[in-house]
């Protein structure tokens, strides 16, 4: 028996999103399936009606962080989220799971495979792939394993208080390559301050 499933696909290449609607339409039959090329669109749809499912890419125009998860919680907290991008899934899918989306796929998938996540997603309440699954078997799913070993060496540094000019002198590197390493470890983080970095390290480190 199908299910009219309402679907809601948030990406900014509207050949993504006609693909996908097609895709989803054979698969599951006569259901629903919206479109916005943007994160406030979307968020607009949302408010107008419910939604079985949202499928939402991490880049998506005026979104592209984690709080998007949070703001599509506080209008429809039954809404299942399953985020599609083709970044990787050790670097990114933790991050937005933890935050409360019910899974992650990559855009880069098989057919088959997209289906079979929107299908658990939908009928399970989550999703990860097989890789994702043995990332979290191993630790993985701890944000700081995504840090190469010179981003966690300064990271530890800037925990500990050390400026960027403190730690370009201890490792003996250029003022500007600290500032690099620091927007690419807060970038990965999803943090925008020291603060926030130090609440990451104290309850993910295991040094």
């Amino acid at each position: 028996m199908h299910i009219n499933y309402k679907i809601l696909l948030a990406d900014d290449h509207s050949i993504v999103r006609t693909g996908m609607a097609l895709l989803l339409k054979e698969a599951f039959g006569p259901i629903t399936v919206s479109q916005s090329s943007d994160f406030e669109s979307a968020l607009s749809l949302m408010r107008e009606g419910s939604f079985d499912l949202l499928l939402l890419d991490i880049d998506l125009p005026g979104g592209n962080t984690v709080t998007m998860i949070s703001k599509i919680k506080a209008l429809n907290n039954a809404t299942k989220i399953l985020m599609f991008s083709a970044s990787d899934e050790e670097a990114y899918a933790f991050r937005y799971i933890r935050a409360g989306a019910n899974g992650y796929v990559n855009k880069l998938s098989s057919e088959e495979q997209i289906i079979d996540a929107v299908k658990a997603v939908l009928e399970k309440g989550e999703y990860m792939s097989p890789k994702l699954k043995l990332a979290a078997k191993n630790g993985i799913n701890n944000p700081l394993a995504i840090l190469s070993g010179r981003e966690y060496e300064i990271m530890k540094l800037l925990v500990a208080g050390e400026g960027n000019l403190e730690i370009a002198n201890l490792l003996n590197i250029q003022m500007s390559t600290v500032s690099t390493y620091k927007k690419r470890i807060f970038e990965k983080l999803d943090v925008s301050n020291i603060p926030s970095l130090i609440v990451i390290f104290k309850v993910y480190d295991e040094s």
